[in-house]
């Protein structure tokens, strides 16, 4: 009974429930809605905003957050479309390598600007943001990448796999989930950028390098976001310089704040983000459905973020209140 009651409790088990009666509400008027087709449609849709979730979680977690992964996915595609077009007889695997290195450089770069000139990581993300958008015009010389550069092999990746026709994609995404869970659970790197978000002050004391640990987020937060571009490119099956990554952080954001990651720092769980990026998928594949224009969904992801703080920030105080309460008596 306490273990029932203990998950009930837990802010997971709230996101599912929640999953679960929105796909209801949409079924009872969309019957097509509850079919294996539309759950196709969602697990497609999920992919890239799982993958660069796992790198937002690690960011806020150290009470951070990094608003440049949209521009590092779409420069990453660039960089890695235009290697396709230009040497069409290379190794197409390669570009994982390349897509995931460049966004891991940039996202280096986002953590040596905010360790070493300690600045606030909103507004280096923020200018970091419109500076990758704009190299992505001038690498490109502001034109597309078209379709038939695209590796037959990577864009099939988004189509097909031997295991039961899914898709490669969605066997990336959700094992990049499982990286992280082992990553955050079972290292003491993972532990540490828990220990920081939770007390920054307290953290050198303990022995963290600071320094290195927002480094690291930065950097692993820039390596999805990379991973992310190439899978893109998979997906889609061309890269436009002015598109490519646009929104892509605040979709990220949503998700993350959805699955219960502290904007504080500190707090979140691997599934709670796997959970906030299903809820977000589910509701994207909704909205066509529902004839809701796809033009409403940024406001759909600014108005769930501002909820998410307010329960979230509606937790933190219960929980104060609650170890006041036992302090006093």
């Amino acid at each position: 009974m306490k273990a029932l009651r203990f998950l009930l409790l837990r802010r997971e088990a709230g996101i599912a429930v929640m999953i679960v009666l929105f796909c209801l509400a949409v079924g009872s008027q969309k019957p097509q809605f509850l079919t294996l087709d539309s759950l196709r449609i969602i697990l497609l849709l999920v992919p890239l905003i799982l993958i660069g979730a796992m790198g937002q979680m690690l960011v806020i977690v150290a009470r951070h957050v990094d608003l440049s992964i949209g521009s590092i996915l779409g420069f990453s595609a660039m960089v890695t479309g235009m290697m396709f077009k230009f040497y069409p007889d290379i190794w197409w695997p390669l570009g994982f390598v390349l897509s995931i290195g460049t966004g891991a450089l940039l996202g280096l770069v986002n953590g040596a600007l905010i360790t070493a000139f300690r600045l606030p990581a909103i507004i280096v993300t923020l200018g970091t943001l419109n500076l990758y958008r704009g190299l992505t015009y001038i690498i490109s010389n502001a034109k597309q990448i078209d379709r038939q550069f695209v590796p037959s092999a990577l864009k099939s990746m988004s189509q097909t796999s031997p295991i039961l026709g899914i898709p490669w994609i969605i066997f990336i995404s959700f094992g990049i989930a499982i990286l992280t869970y082992v990553f955050v659970m079972h290292t003491r790197l993972g532990r540490q950028i828990f220990a920081l978000g939770s007390n920054p002050v307290a953290a050198p004391l303990r022995g963290i390098a600071v320094n290195r640990v927002t480094l690291l987020v930065f950097t692993l937060s820039g390596a999805l976001s990379g991973l992310a571009g190439i899978l893109y490119a998979s997906r889609w099956g061309f890269v436009n310089p002015s598109n490519t990554g646009s929104g892509f952080e605040f979709q990220v954001i949503a998700a993350v704040v959805i699955g219960g990651v502290s904007i504080n720092g500190g707090v979140g769980t691997v599934l709670g983000t796997v959970l906030g990026v299903l809820l977000l998928g589910c509701v994207a594949a909704a909205l066509p459905l529902l004839g809701i224009p796809g033009t409403t969904q940024n406001a759909i992801y600014g108005a769930v973020i501002l909820i998410a703080l307010l329960i979230d920030r509606t937790v933190r105080r219960q929980g104060i209140a609650s170890l006041t309460m036992r302090a006093g008596s």
